[in-house]
């Protein structure tokens, strides 16, 4: 089998197994990003993701991932819901993607499923599958591919499909045929900047996490900052804002992915959140994303967003 021909099935058995695509870039080290990450966190802006100070190397380069590495798989996959019940005025509401199952778990199943398909049809191919959970600097290989291009939101975004969905990557020592990158579709647009409540997004492409109500909301363990509490409302996990006013999002197509869809959370009510047991938590999000953050500290969103300090709903 040739180079083209095995980037030709690469493609045809991600689209079978329900990514929206999938675009290849050689590995190789990020001389463009280096920079750009070494500033981002001289700035402070990973806020208390310390983590994101670790493996500076391996982030610029996936071939101290993967050894032998020579094709780096970028690969999306639908999350988007319509607009429902779901999100109606004075009631918590949490970002898109963590609606279903823990994406985690369900993407890494296809990209195993694809990994096997693509040994069983070219012959052995050493490599790694990620999904968010690695030392990956997924936007920058999947901009590099040409799956799309990087907002001023930081996020990927596509011309059909907006922003949307996951990314995922094969790190591999196959040497695919590579895809060229994108133009970037953004223009003169601020929108997303416009919009963000605690102006998070300090610059084009850059995202003081310490400003985020996502960051807030999932990754910080101590207290809300008085500031950043006053911008949750309806946010309790994550927040779609700069998506939600992105024009490219109009044409958002929903996913036809079951296991994406809400689980019975969908039916709470605000008092349902705010005094959830320990059990109910469980059995409503124990397969979502959301249970990363914790009982105590959703409930601690649903205060800081719905609650005055005396207990008065704001």
């Amino acid at each position: 089998m040739t180079r083209s021909q095995a980037t030709k099935l690469l493609k045809a058995e991600a689209l079978r197994l329900g990514f929206m695509e999938a675009r290849v870039a050689s590995a190789g080290f990020l001389e463009e990003e280096a920079p750009r990450l070494e500033q981002w966190l001289a700035s402070g802006f990973q806020g208390s993701m310390r983590y994101m100070e670790n493996h500076f190397d391996k982030r610029l380069d996936p071939r101290k991932l993967v050894p032998g590495a020579k094709s780096v798989v970028s690969l999306a996959i639908n999350y988007f819901s319509e607009p429902s019940s779901i999100e109606r005025d004075n009631h918590p509401r949490i970002a898109r993607y963590a609606y279903g199952e823990d994406y985690h778990q369900v993407v890494k199943e296809r990209l195993h499923e694809l990994l096997d398909a693509l040994c069983g049809a070219i012959g052995p191919i050493e490599g790694r599958c990620f999904v968010d959970s690695a030392p990956v600097m997924e936007r920058a290989w999947a901009e590099r591919s040409g799956l799309g291009w990087v907002g001023k939101n930081s996020l990927l975004l596509r011309k059909n499909a907006g922003s949307y969905f996951f990314l995922a990557e094969l790190i591999v020592d196959y040497d695919f045929v590579p895809d060229i990158p994108v133009a970037d579709h953004c223009g003169s647009c601020t929108r997303c900047i416009d919009a963000c409540p605690t102006q998070a997004i300090v610059a084009p492409m850059v995202v003081d996490s310490g400003r985020c109500i996502s960051h807030a909301t999932i990754e910080l363990h101590a207290a809300l900052p008085r500031e950043m509490a006053d911008s949750l409302n309806p946010w309790v996990f994550g927040c779609d804002i700069c998506q939600e006013v992105c024009p490219w999002n109009s044409k958002a197509k929903a996913h036809d992915e079951p296991r994406f869809s809400p689980g019975t959370w969908v039916e709470w009510s605000l008092d349902d959140w705010r005094h959830s047991s320990q059990e109910s938590f469980d059995a409503a999000f124990g397969q979502s994303a959301v249970s990363r953050t914790g009982l105590l500290r959703i409930q601690r969103n649903v205060e800081a967003a719905f609650f005055s300090g005396d207990g008065q709903a704001t």
